[in-house]
């Protein structure tokens, strides 16, 4: 079938790189690899962060302008549906819902998340919209349980709701887990580190508000373990590098900061850790802890929002509770302190992924649905 696709808070197309991008990337390739035929329709941001509704309505009309654009484009040549990938208040969908409308698409919307709070604030406009997109939605795609509360009570009666589970291609990593002695001896010759200390991993953008906040807790629960041996390697970079930096400067000697890296590079570095460490304020549903868990790395995770969908505790990982700088520190000793509960969990985990988070099992369940509802 013919799909058009549209990710409104972050085009796959964008520069930055971001657990928002890479599965925005990932679902193309899912829906291109069981034979459809994907076009990204247009690569506009709707995204309004600081709650200013003069751009918000900016925004709005432009928008709205460029779905009259697409509808124009393809009145001749109708997609089969209309797949518009994360939908919330800040990053409305103002072109799908109005070409499904007009050229009778289904709608089809991935991690859509509705936040009746937002009914009077300061993004009342996209609230509003959100709410009408998710009635006009024949299907929604859930990859985040926590979602389904509140977006179920705005479906038509004739929508379906698929919790689809976070997934990735997991073929990469299990390469990397094959040769992981010989990506730890080429990590230690790059960068000039000691052998035989525990590498500690994290791998996030360094942006205004929970990530910074991340960041925070993350350095604060290892001034704790400061008597401890550990190396910690920081993958990431962006606005608040500055300020990051400053949490751990009394770890100076201890961090090692790699920048952003992607693609094979990133996956050697997951393969030559020893577990990956990441507090994930308010993380949805948390792309990293995947990446870990197919490299084979054990993880310590807070507990909140969507990790617990991709980490088990005591089993994959060890979830600390969301914000307790001490209950961080005390889980990554558990594990500094244990290298067989290391290897068994990684073990446990690169297992788990590959079960239940491949892109082919996730890929299964929504062909089987874009292809009920199209019949």
């Amino acid at each position: 079938m013919n799909i058009a696709f549209y990710a409104p808070l972050k085009a796959p197309t964008a520069t930055t790189p971001s657990g928002d991008r890479l599965i925005a990337r990932m679902l193309i390739r899912m829906l291109s690899g069981l034979g459809h035929n994907v076009e990204l329709v247009n690569s506009f941001r709707s995204y309004d962060g600081k709650g200013n509704k003069g751009r918000q309505d900016r925004l709005k009309h432009l928008g709205e302008r460029l779905a009259d654009r697409v509808i124009r484009r393809f009145e001749n040549k109708k997609p089969d549906l209309w797949f518009t990938y994360h939908l919330y208040h800040k990053a409305p969908d103002w072109i799908g819902p109005k070409v499904a409308r007009k050229l009778g698409l289904p709608y089809v919307v991935a991690e859509a998340s509705f936040a009746p709070k937002q009914e009077n604030g300061p993004w009342a406009g996209g609230h509003a919209a959100v709410r009408d997109a998710l009635g006009d939605a024949r299907l929604v795609v859930g990859l985040t349980e926590p979602d389904r509360a509140c977006v179920d009570p705005c479906l038509s009666a004739d929508a379906r709701y698929l919790q689809l589970p976070p997934f990735l291609d997991t073929s990469p990593y299990a390469k990397a887990v094959v040769d992981r002695e010989a990506h730890r001896r080429d990590l230690m010759e790059k960068r000039g580190l000691a052998p035989n200390i525990p590498r500690l991993l994290t791998v996030a953008m360094m942006r205004p508000g929970d990530k910074t906040e991340s960041y925070k807790i993350l350095a604060n629960a290892l001034m704790l373990l400061a008597d401890r041996e550990w190396q910690l390697l920081v993958v990431g970079g962006g606005a608040t590098r500055a300020s990051v930096e400053s949490f751990f400067a009394p770890l100076t000697d201890r961090v090692v900061w790699l920048g952003q890296q992607e693609g094979d590079d990133l996956i050697r570095l997951y393969a030559a850790s020893d577990v990956f460490v990441w507090p994930a304020v308010k993380e949805t549903p948390g792309m990293c802890f995947l990446e870990a868990g197919a490299a084979a790395l054990p993880v310590v995770g807070g507990n909140g929002f969507g990790v617990p969908d991709v980490v088990i505790d005591g089993h994959t990982g060890l979830l600390a509770e969301h914000l307790n700088v001490t209950d961080f520190a005390d889980k990554i000793a558990a594990l500094l302190d244990n290298r067989d509960a290391r290897r068994d969990m990684g073990v446990r985990a690169l297992e788990y992924i590959q079960k239940h988070h491949d892109i082919a099992v996730a890929g299964e369940k929504l062909n089987a649905a874009l292809t009920e509802l199209i019949r």
